[in-house]
């Protein structure tokens, strides 16, 4: 409903208004009229309806099941070409039909194009036997100069004798005629005042902000979609009215773009793993198997990564994967059949409202097959293996699946916080250079704060563990044991070769753990970036102030006391810095002697490694003395490098101890189940590729429609976006593990976020989406042209990180669904849609706690969205077979919560398309009054006449869905598409 609110790009009159002028069209005016709107592609340049009437058959007893077909040729021309065909109407001699025949920019229509008509009658719709009523011909200026714009023709058949008449009447040229030949007609002057002319281009963009976004020629949706198919219908409506509805679909080049990057930072990521096994250095013959094992699963995933994406660099064909592609390995990341289906809606008044659906084959890993089930009873299968490996392991730690996650996320906040500490380092250096006082306070207040932040990642017992399994596993390692007191917590260490063996024992509380050599060689590397971080303020602040108050030297040292006397622990006045040898467990570096300032840890050696350092020579623990800021007043950077040196050397020891047992941690636990843990990740990644593609579609276009509704947006950064995936898939055989696949595909976007920035140019490349991030978490950039971005509010510019809320209902239909129900099992897709309504009726209470009902859009409905969630919390947990009403309720609350919709089948191609086409007509009657007679009739017309139907000829060169009468019994009624669409088809 993103054009819900949205009026068009000026005040519009009904086209009955139009029609009733009565000037005559000069040849110069028909041009203008047929040259197009420049403004919006989507409009067509010509566009008819047909009727027919008094339909004879050679059998008089038998009225006509009709429809008409569409030719045209425009000189030199000398061949007819077919442009498009209206809908079968059956049993009438009057029918009238409701697709219009409509002629856009591509078409090349001028006032000498000569349309022929022809009528025919369909004997049988099944076997497509038909044969031809009559012919009718006219040009396009003579339709045009026609008052009213309306013909009345003769039919004729072939041999020259009256089967019928037929009327033409065409739509929309005269209102941009009328509206062209009103603005010549401006006045020079109003009550005296100068008229003077309005800039085209400024009427033209403004039509271009306020009208809704082209998929055709809106600067970002134009570089992400193409492809676009139109067609064009007029329904009527319960007041005596009529719609004019555009139905659109496009595919996408995300289809490729989003895979490519996907897998590119896979094989970063994999190829970052496996160089972090094996900066771990040396470990004991056991370990070193292990490693070795895993290195090589890690290694075999990147070369299929790499092959991966090389035939995706490689790939030139469209820009979709047709359904009858999905076992193909070379691109098993690229979804199926993706594309988004547009539904545009124009009242009599001039409202437009634009839905959006984005269709995609259900996301599943077809090349790897479903005989060992999907991803949600793979998941189980490796979870109890883990357990089972971790009960029979000589591993006597065992981590919970806690202390995984944690160990990752100190991986990540070490690797950013590490770089970000050597950034601010950098920059305070830069400001020291410089003599700029209020830069250094501000670099060194963040450069404070990330410093103090990486000290308390590293300061955990779970890291402290890490590390001292990490030196148990060492070949050099010696088990060892200091005497424990009372209350002390024990660590029992063993490295034999041929058993892995780690035992804790005693209270959690890390105060109470012992502290052996290993875990106070740890306590000195994060003390040393501590009072590394003293030092650097102290000297700061005396630098400071020498340039403010230089006679008032005296209270350095009482204010430096207070700048530098926050600690982690309180304890900076006592604590000691101490630098770590090697070969010496118990060296320390002796405490300075200035009075001005706590002690400071001299910086090591240039040519130290990272990690470890030296103990501070007499010369290095001067080399940082007041003595340089009198030897050189002006060189601030000079009295600063060499304790920026030791801050930042320090925090490199530190970040490298911390991260490789961090990484050891990781190994241990994957160790005893890696291959199954490679071959499930394999597959998770396929299915989640598939899944983002859709997603940032469906974001992109869904932003791009709201950019100017300030209720949506301020929903979307405050609880973040609804995406709401309806699937139409069995729970029996192949599809129920098909449907396990695609659930927790739509879960995993839960580790999704976008962020909207500006573009950096304006050509199309300029506008795709740029993907970062790991499997841990994904960030999406969604770059805008300037003018859109400068339109968002002020939270989503400065760079918030929007989520996503994902929910997936499923209800099969077909008749494996039947099976299913009788003999089969349908917990899955019960669990399913529990879940889903669970976390969707989730999402309405968050918005109901922080957001207005106004930020929502507004509806015709009768029934309010928490009777809508009642209801359908009702069909979720009724036991009721192919219960199709929870789709349907389900799709309304999205779109009255502003979300994103996606509907999948198998293929997207056949259920999808009846999904889709129902969807429309239900919007149509419930939001926009079409009369509930022709229902069933509009129905059929989207189904045989629509987008839809050329989808299928897009996936397998045939225009007939795979459908055949025995399956469709077993379908819902509303489900089933018209006589002659469908029939046997290779998919």
């Amino acid at each position: 409903m993103a054009g819900g609110r949205d009026r068009g790009s000026r005040i519009q009159r009904p086209w009955s208004v139009y029609r009733a002028s009565t000037f005559e069209l000069s040849s110069e005016m028909i041009g203008l009229a047929l040259a197009g709107n420049s403004q919006d592609p989507d409009e067509p340049v010509l566009e008819f309806s047909i009727v027919c009437t008094d339909l004879v058959t050679p059998a008089l007893e038998r009225k006509p099941n009709s429809f008409v077909a569409v030719s045209c040729t425009t000189p030199p021309q000398a061949f007819w070409t077919k442009h498009g065909q209206t809908e079968i109407i059956e049993g009438t001699s009057n029918p009238m039909f409701l697709s219009s025949i409509a002629f856009f920019q591509d078409s090349n229509v001028n006032q000498q194009t000569q349309v022929k008509l022809a009528v025919y009658d369909v004997k049988d719709r099944s076997q497509g036997t038909m044969y031809m009523l009559g012919s009718a011909l006219f040009s396009v200026k003579e339709l045009l100069q026609e008052k009213e714009h309306r013909l009345q023709l003769e039919l004729r058949s072939a041999e020259n004798e009256r089967v019928g008449n037929i009327a033409i009447a065409a739509w929309q040229m005269e209102e941009r005629t009328d509206q062209r030949m009103l603005m010549g007609r401006l006045p020079d002057s109003i009550n005296g005042r100068t008229v003077l002319p309005v800039d085209e281009s400024l009427t033209e963009s403004m039509g271009a902000r306020i009208k809704y976004a082209s998929l055709c020629k809106d600067t970002l949706l134009r570089s992400v979609f193409g492809g676009t198919m139109s067609r064009m219908y007029r329904f009527p409506t319960t007041d005596g009215n009529h719609l004019r509805v555009l139905e659109q679909m496009a595919e996408s080049v995300l289809s490729l773009n989003v895979p490519r990057q996907f897998v590119r930072l896979l094989l970063e990521e994999d190829a970052a793993r496996v160089c972090e096994l094996e900066e771990l250095g040396e470990l004991s013959p056991c370990w070193e198997n292990l490693r070795r094992q895993i290195v090589s699963q890690y290694q075999n995933m990147i070369l299929a990564y790499q092959a991966t994406l090389s035939d995706l660099n490689d790939y030139r064909g469209p820009s979709f994967k047709a359904s009858n592609l999905k076992a193909e390995k070379k691109l098993e990341f690229i979804p199926i059949n993706l594309h988004v289906q547009r539904m545009r809606v124009q009242d009599e008044l001039g409202f437009e409202h634009t839905y959006d659906v984005i269709t995609i084959g259900a996301p599943a890993a077809h090349c790897q097959g479903f005989k060992n089930s999907g991803l949600r009873k793979l998941i189980q299968k490796f979870e109890e293996a883990k357990k089972h490996s971790a009960l029979s392991s000589c591993q006597s730690i065992v981590y919970i699946p806690q202390d995984i996650v944690r160990a990752k996320e100190i991986i990540a906040h070490i690797n950013t916080l590490k770089t970000q500490v050597s950034y601010y380092a950098e920059r305070l250096s830069r400001a020291a250079k410089d003599r700029s006082a209020s830069g250094m306070e501000r670099t060194l207040v963040t450069l404070a704060d990330k410093t103090r932040q990486l000290v308390t990642v590293c300061d955990c017992k779970l890291l402290a563990s890490a590390i001292q399994g990490l030196n148990a596993a060492r070949p050099e390692f010696i088990a060892s044991k200091a005497s424990p007191s009372a209350d002390s917590e024990q660590v029992v260490l063993r490295n034999d070769q041929d058993t892995l063996l780690a035992k804790f024992s005693g209270r959690n509380s890390r105060s109470s753990l012992h502290m052996d050599w290993h875990e106070e060689e740890w306590e000195k590397v994060w003390s040393n970036v501590d009072k590394s971080l003293e030092c650097i303020i102290e000297r700061v602040d005396k630098l400071l102030q020498k340039e403010r108050r230089p006679s008032l030297v005296s209270q350095d040292s009482m204010t430096s006391d207070q700048q530098g006397g926050s600690s982690k622990k309180g304890e900076d006045g006592k604590r000691r810095a101490f630098w770590i040898n090697p070969d010496s467990a118990s060296q320390e570096s002796p405490s300075l002697q200035s009075s001005s300032s706590p002690s400071e840890p001299s910086p090591p050696s240039p040519s130290s490694s990272s990690s470890s350092a030296r103990p501070p020579s007499p010369e290095q623990e001067t080399y940082g003395s007041p003595s340089i800021e009198e030897s050189y007043p002006g060189e601030w950077s000079e009295a600063l490098y060499p304790l920026l040196t030791t801050l930042t050397e320090c925090v490199a020891m530190m970040s490298d101890k911390a991260k490789k047992s961090m990484v050891f941690l990781l190994m241990q636990d994957s160790a005893p189940t890696i291959a199954m843990d490679v071959s499930l990740q394999y597959r998770r990644d396929v299915v989640f590729c598939q899944t983002l593609t859709a997603l940032i579609c469906g974001f992109i276009i869904k932003l791009r429609n709201c950019l100017r509704d300030n209720g949506f947006l301020r929903q979307l950064y405050t609880i973040g976006l609804l995406a709401q995936f309806e699937s139409l898939l069995s729970t029996y055989g192949e599809e129920l593990a098909m449907l396990e696949d695609m659930s927790v595909g739509v879960m995993d976007l839960r580790n999704v976020t976008f962020k909207v920035t500006q573009a950096t140019g304006s050509s199309a490349p300029d506008m795709l989406p740029i993907i970062t991030g790991n499997r841990d978490g994904f960030n999406v950039r969604i770059p805008l042209p300037e003018t859109m971005f400068e339109a968002l509010p002020r939270e989503i510019q400065s760079g918030m990180l929007l989520r996503v809320q994902p929910v997936h209902f499923n209800v099969g239909i077909n008749e494996q669904q039947t099976l299913a129900e009788k003999f089969g099992d349908t917990s899955l897709q019960e669990i399913i849609n529990s879940e889903s309504f669970s976390r969707l009726n989730s999402y309405y209470e968050q918005f109901k706690e922080v957001l207005p009902e106004d930020c929502l859009p507004r509806s015709r409905s009768q029934t309010c969205l928490p009777e809508l969630l009642r209801f359908l919390g009702q069909n979720v947990h009724a036991r009721k077979n192919k219960n199709v009403d929870i789709l349907w309720q389900a799709a309304e609350i999205c779109r009255r919560l502003n979300g994103v919709r996606f509907t999948s089948c198998k293929s997207a191609k056949d259920r999808t398309a009846m999904s889709v086409t129902l969807e429309q007509c239900l919007i149509l009657q419930h939001e926009h009054g079409m009369a509930p007679q022709v229902f069933t009739q509009a129905l059929d017309c989207m189904r045989s006449e629509g987008c839809r139907r050329e989808n299928t000829m897009k996936n397998v060169g045939c225009r007939k869905y795979a459908f055949n009468s025995l399956q469709l019994k077993a379908f819902p009624r509303y489900y089933r598409p018209p006589d002659g669409t469908y029939g046997k088809v290779e998919t």
